[in-house]
C-alpha cells in the first residue's frame, strides 16, 4: 500500500462516523455543539445559514453565517467533531453556487435566500 492508501485505511477504521442530514449551500441549520466550562458541559445551538462545505472524509468542513446583534457571525465546524451532538435542517436553500461567500456584502432583504418548495 502507498501512504495514501495507508492514511485512507487507518481514517476508516479509527475515527467513527456519524450519521448526519444531507445538507449544502444555502440551506439554513442548527448546529447543536457541545461546549465545556469547567467540569460542566452544555448543548449550545448556532444556527444560520451554510456558506460552504469543504474537503472531503476525516476532514471535511462547513461554514455557517447567522447575524447576531447587527454583525455578521461566521464560524467553521469540522464534520466529525466530537462535539457535534446534531445538525437540524430548518430551511432548504435554492442557491446556483458551492461557496456563497456574496452573502456577506448584503443586508436586509436583498440578504435573502429563496426557499425550495417540497
Amino acid at each position: 500500500m502507498n501512504r495514501a492508501e495507508t492514511i485512507k485505511f487507518i481514517e476508516d477504521s479509527f475515527i467513527p462516523k456519524k450519521e448526519f442530514p444531507i445538507f449544502k449551500a444555502g440551506d439554513t441549520i442548527t448546529v447543536h455543539y457541545k461546549i465545556k466550562e469547567g467540569n460542566k458541559e452544555r448543548i449550545q445551538n448556532f444556527q444560520g445559514v451554510v456558506l460552504q462545505r469543504a474537503n472531503k472524509g476525516v476532514n471535511e468542513t462547513f461554514t455557517v453565517r447567522k447575524i447576531s446583534g447587527n454583525v455578521g457571525v461566521e464560524r467553521i465546524f469540522p464534520l466529525s467533531s466530537p462535539f457535534i451532538d446534531k445538525i437540524d435542517i430548518n430551511k432548504k436553500g435554492v442557491v446556483r453556487r458551492a461557496r456563497i461567500y456574496y452573502l456577506r456584502n448584503l443586508r436586509g432583504k436583498k440578504a435573502r435566500i429563496r426557499e425550495e418548495r417540497v
